[in-house]
């Protein structure tokens, strides 16, 4: 079946594969190429790649560029982030109870991370199954002990933690156990005393909070909160793009600096606009720097622009910016319906990976050399793209 006479058709907004849909459009409105083709150029396909067919054009045959050149290395060769993990989310049974907890989130991370899994409460002597802890404030500090047995825990921790993190190599981000006293990064309960009346407030675990403190800017959550969709999404575009400039980094030469800011200027420009001039000055270093100060002024500048959550209308800005890329192209009910979804995730009603979508698209439809070596439009692997939300957290 061939999309010829599909003028005037909308693929819903909400559907996981809008923006595919609105693509299928797009390219077979006024040619003969067929929807079994098209379907095959999606990353990845929604169907094997066909032979050329009666009645119809192969994909090829179309002359449709799918993957340019220019855009190989961003768009398939993804790095893999180093990420501290808590060893009770599947990988061993070694919370309190005796049991681990499956999450599917960090299932769908394995194979695309590499983790470093770490129990606190184990290291520092505690048994499985083990009586619960509990982390208090006596004296204004952090006391961490066992009810059960007025063990007190806060040296032993301390200890453990200044250990464990000095020896760690380059990490680009943590992922913790939910409220855990020693690893829960927040909502973690904090009492107010020993005592069994104690108020409580909350905060960090104790783990949690050393590491935030030796870790300023790096990515840290917990799969409690990744069960929000837009937490998930921008914790992975910051792992990402963390992880991409600390390889940047390794090669440590001035030219992979300037790549990896040419390639990251829609995701600093929808982010934070101040710290993208900031490091754009940086990168041409007029006061002559060494390089590797240049490198550590550029990795404090990103750090401090990707800690805060873009703005709605910062990122809105952005991808009205991208879009003047490729929109003298689109026909009039294409462009209607790339505005009627911008205001829709204006409204909160679809994901920022929707629009990023359409515009990824867009730049393969046309071979838009600019936006397709922005890694904005495909910032971390499409397979741990997972559309459940838990409604919390925003």
């Amino acid at each position: 079946m061939c999309l010829s006479s599909t003028d005037g058709f909308k693929p819903p907004l909400t559907h996981p594969l809008g923006p595919i849909l609105a693509l299928i459009l797009g390219r077979a409105q006024g040619s003969d190429v067929c929807v079994p083709c098209i379907l095959t150029l999606c990353d990845p396909p929604l169907i094997p790649p066909l032979t050329p067919h009666d009645g119809t054009l192969s994909c090829g045959d179309a002359g449709v560029s799918v993957y340019p050149p220019i855009a190989a290395e961003v768009f398939f060769m993804v790095p893999k982030p180093v990420l501290v993990v808590s060893k009770c989310l599947g990988f061993d049974n070694c919370r309190y109870n005796g049991q681990s907890l499956f999450d599917t989130f960090v299932e769908s991370l394995k194979g695309h991370v590499n983790f470093i899994p770490v129990c606190p409460e184990m290291e520092i002597g505690l048994g499985v199954p083990r009586q619960p802890i509990r982390l208090a404030t006596v004296d204004k500090q952090p006391h961490l002990f066992q009810p059960a047995s007025d063990r007190v825990l806060t040296d032993a921790m301390a200890t453990f933690s200044s250990t464990f993190l000095a020896a760690l190599p380059p990490v680009d981000g943590f992922l913790l156990k939910h409220r855990s006293p020693s690893c829960g990064p927040f909502d973690v309960k904090i009492y107010e005393g020993v005592s069994k009346t104690s108020g409580s407030k909350r905060g960090a675990g104790f783990f949690a909070a050393c590491a935030m403190a030796g870790y300023e800017g790096v990515p840290m959550e917990d799969e409690g909160r990744l069960k929000n969709f837009d937490i998930r999404e921008q914790f992975l575009i910051r792992l990402y793009a963390l992880t991409r400039f600390r390889m940047a980094r390794e090669e440590g030469r001035m030219r992979d600096l300037v790549a990896y800011h040419s390639t990251h200027k829609l995701l600093l420009l929808a982010w934070n606009q101040t710290r993208f001039r900031a490091c754009g000055k940086i990168v041409a270093n007029h006061e002559h720097w060494p390089v590797a100060e240049v490198f550590d002024r550029y990795e404090d500048s990103l750090r401090k622009a990707l800690v805060v959550r873009p703005r709605t209308p910062s990122m809105i800005n952005t991808l009205m910016h991208a879009f003047g890329w490729i929109s003298e192209g689109l026909s009039k009910e294409e462009t209607a319906y790339f505005l009627e979804t911008l205001e829709a995730y204006r409204d909160e009603r679809v994901p920022l990976s929707l629009l990023l979508g359409l515009l990824k698209g867009y730049a393969v439809r046309f071979d838009e050399p600019y936006l397709l070596n922005q890694v904005l439009l495909a910032p971390f692997p499409s397979p741990l793209m997972m559309v459940s939300d838990s409604g919390k957290g925003r």
